[in-house]
């Protein structure tokens, strides 16, 4: 087996990953090539490479930002090779709702090595900003509002130290900076309606950090997309808001009480191929927990069965 590990150096040592690659082949012949992420290259080129190098297998060692990129040039020229994650980032989004083993580097390249793929969707966004169009893959979720805030605001040294739990420290302020306002949304082929939220979320997976599942009925191999509007203010919207997140669309449907999702005043869940959302002030932007900038306008489209996933 030909395989090509691209690593994100800024989370781990080569010598960590060749350990616990070798406990996971054993005597098992492999050919390894290693290609190394940077600043300027967060994947797609080093990916590229790889696929040139006759890869059979594209094993993918660092967070969402370096898993994202290299799922998005997979994707991009419907690469005919299968990916595997082992997880070294601070939220591995992906990885964690793929059910890939976290922070247990042999039990991750046991699944890259050994695990059965599945197909999975990758979702697109054109973004619009004052320096112009740009257009990103991604596998987890984008949008504006408290996550974008609180990516943007979140302490990088505090991050390396605590992890996703960093990001509670910052969600105060992110809080103070989400103010509901209006936009316009339009799905599929519905005409474009009015809305107000002071979150807006598309996703292509729905669990977070801690087990939260945020959008209940999100699934990566679905061929759809499923979006989040969050207004709620005050404690008594917030409190009633968290209960229904946890409870009725959480818990209450783990436990087989309920199939449905509830929306309420302050929630509003939807699902769409294709997502349209016009801002009337520029918004803090993020994709897959990286912010991204200021947008006013974005389309968000999926690819279905678009990459090969272990």
């Amino acid at each position: 087996m030909r395989i090509a590990i691209v690593w994100n150096p800024s989370k781990t040592e080569k010598g960590a990953l060749e350990a616990g690659l070798a406990d996971a082949v054993g005597e098992s012949p492999v050919e390894v090539a290693w290609w190394e992420t940077t600043e300027e290259d967060p994947g797609q080129g080093v990916a590229a490479a790889a696929l040139a190098g006759g890869a059979e297998l594209l094993v993918v060692a660092g967070g969402d930002g370096t898993v994202r990129a290299v799922a998005e040039h997979l994707a991009d020229v419907s690469a005919d090779v299968k990916m595997a994650i082992i997880p070294l980032g601070t939220g591995n989004l992906f990885a964690r709702n793929l059910d890939v083993p976290i922070d247990d580097v042999p039990a991750a390249f046991v699944r890259a090595i050994a695990g059965e793929a599945r197909t999975v969707d990758v979702g697109w966004v054109e973004v619009e900003s004052t320096a112009g169009s740009e257009r990103h893959g991604f596998v987890v979720m984008v949008g504006f509002g408290i996550d974008a805030h609180m990516i943007a605001e979140t302490d990088d040294a505090l991050k390396d130290k605590a992890g996703w739990l960093a990001y509670v420290e910052s969600l105060g302020r992110a809080l103070s900076a989400s103010d509901v306002i209006p936009f316009t949304i339009a799905a599929d082929d519905e005409p474009a309606r009015n809305a107000e939220a002071h979150t807006f979320l598309v996703a292509n997976c729905g669990t977070l950090q801690g087990g939260v599942t945020l959008l209940p009925e999100a699934d990566p191999a679905d061929g759809e997309l499923d979006y989040l509007l969050l207004s709620a203010e005050g404690l008594a919207q917030w409190m009633g808001t968290l209960k229904t997140m946890m409870w009725d669309n959480g818990l209450k449907r783990l436990i087989g009480k309920s199939d449905d999702v509830t929306d309420t005043d302050s929630l509003e869940h939807g699902r769409a191929s294709s997502v349209t959302v016009t801002l009337p002030e520029p918004r803090a932007f993020e994709i897959d927990g990286e912010e991204v900038g200021e947008t006013t306008a974005f389309t968000v489209t999926i690819q279905p069965s678009a990459i090969r996933v272990r």
